[in-house]
C-alpha cells in the first residue's frame, strides 16, 4: 500500500489520480473531508481507505507490513494562520512522528516542504540540503517557518547519523496551480482567482507594487502546473536511491500581469487589468520574486521539461475550468 496524507487536497488528489493511472493499487488517503465538496477531489478515484489524520499512527501500526511508501502532503497550509501552536503541531510535530515511524519500519518517505521556507528570497532559492545553508533562511510567516523547521530537523537527523527512512525527499513546492484546488478558499491559486474574476465580467485585479524595483503587476512568481509537481513526486518514488531537498517549480519566474494575460488568452479575450492596494498585513511579508533553482533536481536525473505558463494555464482553463465537470 501507498499512504498519501492530504490525499483529498489539491496536490494530493492529483497525485492519487496519477498513481491510479499508472496502475497503482492499494492507495490509502489520510485527510479530513469536512462538510463541503472536497470529497469531489476523490470522486473518480478508487482507494482502499480514507483515514482521519488523528487515526494515522494507529492505521500505520495495524498495516505496518503492507505499507511500502508514504507521501506526506498533509499540512496546515494557510500563510495567514495566526494560531502558531496549531501550525507547529500539524506541520512539525506530526511530521516528526511520521518520520520516526518510517525510519523504524523501513518505509520510504517523500514529504512536502515549501518555497515559503525561502522567505524574501534574499538568500536565494537553492535547494541546498545542508544545515549551514538552511540556517541562513528566514521564512516570513508561521507556515513557512514550520516547514523550514522540519527541513532543518530532517537534515540534522541525516547529518548526525540518526535513524532515517530508507529513502527520504523533501519537495519545495512553489506556486502550484491546477484542477482540484477549488476547496481552498483564501489559498486559491492566483490563476483560479483571475479566471473567476474574468469569467464574471470583471477585469483581472492585481496588487499594486509597494517596492521601487517592481511596477504594478510586475511582481514575479514561479508558477508551476500541478502535473509537473506530481511527476516530480512520482519520479522520486521511482528512484529509491535519490534523497534530499528538491525544488518543484517551473524554473522561470513570471509576472502576475503575464499570468493574467495567459488566462485571457486561454479564454480568447483581450486583457483588462485593474490594480488595488496591497493589504497592510501583507506588505511586510510579501515575496516580490520567487524562482525555483532546478539544478539539483536535474543533476539527480529528472529530465522531463517543465510546462510553460501559457500552456499550463490554457490546459487548466480549457480542459477543466470551462468544462461541466471541473474535477480531475
Amino acid at each position: 500500500m501507498i499512504v498519501i496524507t492530504g490525499g483529498a487536497g489539491f496536490i494530493g488528489s492529483n497525485l492519487v489520480a496519477s498513481l491510479e493511472a499508472r496502475g497503482g493499487a492499494g492507495l490509502v488517503v489520510v485527510d479530513q473531508l469536512g462538510q463541503a465538496d472536497k470529497w469531489r477531489n476523490l470522486g473518480k478515484r478508487e482507494v482502499v481507505a480514507i483515514v482521519p489524520p488523528a487515526e494515522l499512527l494507529e492505521y500505520l501500526a495495524q498495516h505496518r507490513t503492507e505499507i511500502r511508501g508514504v507521501f506526506h502532503l498533509g499540512a496546515s497550509s494557510s500563510t495567514l494562520e495566526r494560531d502558531v501552536d496549531f501550525v507547529i503541531h500539524n506541520n512539525f510535530t506530526l511530521s516528526q512522528r511520521l518520520w520516526r515511524w518510517c525510519a523504524d519500519h523501513r518505509v520510504r518517505l517523500i514529504y512536502a516542504s515549501s518555497a515559503a521556507t525561502y522567505g524574501d528570497g534574499s538568500a536565494g532559492f537553492d535547494d541546498d540540503a545542508s544545515a549551514a545553508f538552511l540556517a541562513t533562511l528566514r521564512p516570513l510567516n508561521a507556515y513557512g517557518w514550520s516547514k523550514h523547521l522540519f527541513d532543518r530537523w530532517v537534515v540534522r537527523q541525516v547529518e548526525r547519523g540518526y535513524p532515517c527512512p530508507p529513502q527520504w525527499a523533501g519537495v519545495k513546492f512553489f506556486n502550484v496551480y491546477g484542477p482540484n484546488e477549488y476547496h481552498k478558499d483564501g489559498q486559491l491559486s492566483v490563476a483560479l482567482q483571475l479566471w473567476r474574476q474574468i469569467s464574471s465580467g470583471a477585469p483581472a485585479t492585481l496588487f499594486k507594487s509597494h517596492h521601487p524595483n517592481y511596477a504594478d503587476g510586475a511582481q514575479q512568481r514561479d508558477f508551476v502546473w500541478v502535473d509537473d509537481v506530481v511527476d516530480i513526486l512520482i519520479w522520486l518514488f521511482e528512484q529509491p536511491v535519490v534523497a534530499g531537498l528538491y525544488n518543484a517549480g517551473s524554473g522561470q519566474a513570471r509576472s502576475f500581469a503575464e499570468l493574467a494575460g495567459a488566462v485571457y488568452a486561454a479564454l480568447g479575450e483581450s486583457p483588462r487589468l485593474r490594480f488595488i492596494d496591497m493589504p497592510d498585513e501583507l506588505r511586510g511579508n510579501y515575496q516580490y520574486f520567487t524562482e525555483a533553482k532546478l539544478e539539483r533536481l536535474r543533476a539527480a536525473g529528472y529530465a522531463k521539461p517543465m510546462t510553460g505558463l501559457e500552456d499550463g494555464v490554457r490546459r487548466y482553463v480549457q480542459d477543466f475550468l470551462t468544462q461541466p465537470d471541473m474535477y480531475r
